[in-house]
């Protein structure tokens, strides 16, 4: 065997899902390179394999397991202390390789570390400052977290519960306004511009252009603010502001810009003759908007809609777990109405909560609309795996989170190994029911997929091992026996042969 080969054994035996932990060691060995460091990071591990992880030497190996998608989070805790910079800034940004759509939160203790912190590591490479930015963008905070913090012992965490001012109850707000620590009553005081109209409009020209828009989506409106914006054309952002006072709504529900008559028509706010009005206009979306109004009859209705509508069926949007919170998340009840309504669109909002009763699943499972199925198949635990399956085919958007899915089926697919799209041949191909997987299909992924199917016997096993076309995947092959693993590794780590004595012993180590 050349040892060209060595690279391609090395990726494949990291993402072998029958290596043993005594096998996934010896690859964060630094003469594994980059194997070891994909492994880290690109699937789950053995507890031992994460303890060797954590306390490994390189900084490269515990930041790609601080990275790692399919590791507990709980278990990447002592990284948030981590000497390096780096390493805090990847557990605090979150998985990217790939970057997951499921966005799964931090645990408090990670989140309380990270956001308490008084440096970025000894490195000095980033600051603290910078690694919370990532952690801010990330999407990993869940929202009671931010509720909580307004009632933190820790008072760095009271001040950043200050800067989210209008998520917080008014009594959360006078708690902080009125906190013996003198730095969260300053960030209170400092935060409390957002719901006083006549300070909004004295702030504005001082904010960046970039910022403009959130402000004027969120914060209260003086009256010259707002004629400010219907002079200058700015009026967009009025139309989702819950602050908007009900004849500043009148007046975008008339507005010749048919893109904010829509906007406004889903409003729970708007009054039943501006409905009525509405659901006469010209415009074909304002009217669909219109007809929605009398589901959103709280904010947070009217919130579950605008993260659905207009999207498109190729959206890879992130998708966060749904808060618990009844004034932040519809009830289970009402995403049930939507499910049952003859509007397309609320059936695509219902589709979106996970939460939704199996009876329902299988009613939206074959919905006329596709991306009513499209959404219950990306979103819901309990969309039938033939239909994550249609979606995978038809949809090359929604591949790769699909793939991510415990229902998604790895068997039954032998229709599908002539398909003329590699990837879905690829998919096939690893099928262990196939009666002969494909090793000299003319794309490299069906290759390997075809050489990784458990089902090749030990003598066409070998022979793919030789073949640079298909060693990767046989190397991953999880039939492949651990013998032989610690053999390839001991070729391509240091040139050693395994003893036949110590290839006996590994096969019966516990794992």
């Amino acid at each position: 065997m050349s040892d060209s080969l060595h690279e391609l054994w090395l990726r494949g035996i990291a993402l072998n899902p029958a290596a043993p932990s005594d096998v996934l060691i010896r690859l964060i060995d630094q003469a594994a390179g980059e194997a070891g460091r994909l492994m880290c990071e690109a699937r789950d591990l053995p507890d031992a394999v994460i303890d060797a992880a954590l306390r490994h030497p390189s900084m490269g190996i515990r930041a790609r397991l601080a990275g790692n998608q399919h590791v507990d989070p709980a278990r990447l805790a002592p990284l948030a202390t981590d000497p390096s910079g780096i390493v805090r800034a990847r557990i605090a940004g979150g998985p990217r390789w790939p970057r997951p759509r499921w966005i799964r939160p931090l645990p408090d203790d990670i989140l309380v570390t990270l956001l308490s912190a008084q440096d970025g590591g000894e490195d000095g490479m980033l600051t603290e400052h910078e690694i919370t930015q990532e952690l801010a963008s990330s999407r990993q905070i869940p929202l009671s977290f931010y509720r909580s913090m307004a009632g933190h012992e820790h008072p760095e965490l009271r001040v950043r519960a200050a800067w989210r001012w209008q998520s917080l109850t008014p009594a959360q707000r006078q708690a902080l306004l009125d906190d013996s620590d003198p730095a969260v009553r300053e960030a209170a005081q400092e935060s409390s511009w957002e719901l006083d109209p006549e300070a909004v409009e004295a702030k504005l020209p001082s904010i960046g252009s970039h910022s403009k828009s959130f402000v004027l989506g969120t914060c209260a409106l003086s009256p010259a603010l707002v004629e400010q914006c219907f002079a200058d054309g700015t009026v967009h952002p009025l139309t989702w502001n819950r602050h908007t006072p009900a004849d500043v709504v009148a007046r975008l529900a008339r507005h010749p810009e048919a893109k904010v008559r829509e906007m406004v028509a889903a409003r729970p706010d708007l009054g039943p003759d501006l409905v009525a009005e509405l659901r006469e206009d010209p415009d074909e979306d304002v009217r669909m908007r219109a007809r929605l109004h009398p589901f959103p009859r709280t904010w947070a209705q009217y919130q579950a809609i605008q993260r659905v509508i207009g999207h498109g069926p190729d959206c890879v949007c992130p998708i966060t777990e749904p808060d618990t919170e009844p004034d932040t998340e519809p009830s289970t009840d009402w995403f049930a109405a939507c499910a049952a309504s003859e509007e397309p669109e609320l059936r695509r909002v219902a589709a979106t909560w996970p939460g939704l009763p199996a009876m329902l699943v299988d009613a939206l499972a074959q919905d006329d609309d596709e991306e009513v199925r499209i959404l219950l198949a990306c979103h819901q635990p309990l969309a039938p795996p033939r239909l994550l399956l249609d979606v995978f085919v038809t949809r090359q958007a929604h591949r790769p989170h699909l793939l991510t899915l415990p229902a998604f089926p790895r068997a039954g697919l032998t229709d599908l190994i002539d398909h003329p799209d590699p990837e879905v041949r690829a998919l096939a191909a690893a099928d262990h029911t196939l009666p002969a997987p494909p090793v000299d299909d003319p794309d490299g992924s069906v290759r390997r997929a075809a050489a990784a199917n458990p089902s090749l016997t030990p003598q066409t096993l070998e022979a793919l091992l030789a073949d640079p076309r298909t060693a990767e995947g046989a190397a991953a092959n999880p039939s492949l026996p651990i013998s032989r693993m610690h053999a390839l590794l001991d070729r391509c780590l240091n040139g050693a042969t395994t003893p036949p004595e110590a290839t006996r012993h590994r096969e019966t180590t516990p794992t």
